[in-house]
Parts: C-alpha cells; structure tokens; sequence
C-alpha cells in the first residue's frame, strides 16, 4: 500500500446518527486530513447514511465487536502516515482535532491525547478513571490526567507497533500502556471538545461498570503475559 502525507481519521461509531455528520463535516474542514474513515458498528440507526452523506467512507460492520475492534479495522483501510481516533459524537467540537495533529506532524510528538474540560453535569465517582491511570502509572511510569480520552493521534509507525487494539473500552488503556513502553513520546493537549456524557444515572453506571470491567480484562492480560 502506498502510504500517503497528511492525516487519516478513523471515527469508530454506533448510533450516532445525531452527531456523525456534524462530527465528520467538522473534521473535513481541518486543511491536514485528506480521508476520514467511519466504521459504523452495526448500527441500527442511520449513522452509515449520514457519515456517508457528509462524505467520509463508510465501512458497516456485520455485528457489533465495540470500539476496539472498530478501530482495528479502520486502522486496514486507512493510507495516511498519521492517524487521528475521534468518537463520533464530537459534533463541532470535532474540529479541535487539529490541536493534536499538529505536535505529531511538526514531530515533537508519537502520539497525543486530547485533554478534555471538566464534565458539564456529574458523572461518575472516579473510579474508572482512578483505576485507568494508576494501571497506566504502575506499568510505565507515566502521569496522565487524560488516560480514558479516546480523541488521539499518532503516526503511522506507532499505530502499527499496537495493533491489534484491545477490545472494548479497555482499548485506550492499553494502547497508551504500549505506546509508552515501546519509548514513543505521548502529550496530552487541552482541547474543547465536547461528547455526549454520561451521568449518575443506569445507563451511566451500566456504561461505567462495562469500561471497569474492560480495563480489568486488559490489566489481567499483562499480567498474564508478565508485562
């Protein structure tokens, strides 16, 4: 495959028929990407018609596999030498990506990760995130204040040094634990974006309660493999 100069998005989505097209459209105006790959998890919503229409190419998965594996089949189809991961629910705020591409396209950074504002209502009590950094800390040495932000980007080389992602929720955790062992050099940039929030309701403690469990898995798998 030849492997082009510019920026590569992949935006891993399932039911984001509210937000996609506002996401994609926002990132399509930011001068350095030249494609923008949606890989619509089974949706059952019409998040593949309006990532489409907004004119990224879309990819629809037979069955939903979560987020991680998405995004490892995004990572096959896109050619860019640097590679931006953004939710689908970013909406306007998707724009901001450009704050991360940079640093990586100037080299002063492997990968970044975007660091978030505060919450705009309450979620959870911190436990996940909690559970997130220390893993991330014990096993690198690494402070992060952003470790469950899922809005990277990286070059092509470090990409494809942590594929395949971890599966589900525990993806960012564990490409953050070996991006930053492999010696790549991580920044985390202040953006303001925006995503849909959970709060402290079901649905919120349910989608927390999935993440804890998938960093679980991921930590377990180290261990296992004596990382």
């Amino acid at each position: 495959m030849v492997v082009l100069k510019g920026v590569s998005v992949i935006i891993p989505a399932f039911n984001e028929a509210d937000k996609i097209q506002a996401t994609v459209s926002s990132v399509a105006l930011i001068p350095e990407v030249k494609e923008i790959v949606v890989v619509d998890d089974a949706s059952t919503d019409a998040t593949p018609e309006m990532a489409r229409a907004a004119g990224a190419r879309v990819f629809s998965m037979p069955q939903n596999n979560g987020k991680g594996a998405a995004l490892t089949y995004g990572a096959t189809r896109v050619k860019s030498d640097v590679i931006a991961l953004l939710d689908g629910d970013l909406g306007n705020s998707a724009s901001e990506a450009r704050l991360l591409i940079l640093p990586v396209l100037e080299g002063t950074a492997d990968m970044t990760i975007a660091g978030f504002p505060p919450a705009r209502k309450k979620g959870g009590f911190g436990l996940v995130k909690g559970l997130a950094a220390q893993a991330i800390y014990k096993h690198t040495g690494l402070k992060v204040k952003s470790p469950l932000s899922g809005q990277r980007v990286m070059t092509r080389r470090v990409m494809e040094k942590v594929l395949p992602f971890a599966s589900g929720y525990g993806v960012e955790v564990a490409m953050t634990i070996k991006v930053a062992k492999l010696g790549f050099k991580i920044t985390e940039v202040p953006v303001r974006m925006f995503h849909a929030e959970t709060g402290r309701d079901i649905k919120g403690f349910i989608h927390r309660g999935k993440q804890f469990v998938d960093i679980l898995r991921v930590l377990t798998v180290l261990r296992m493999k004596g990382a």
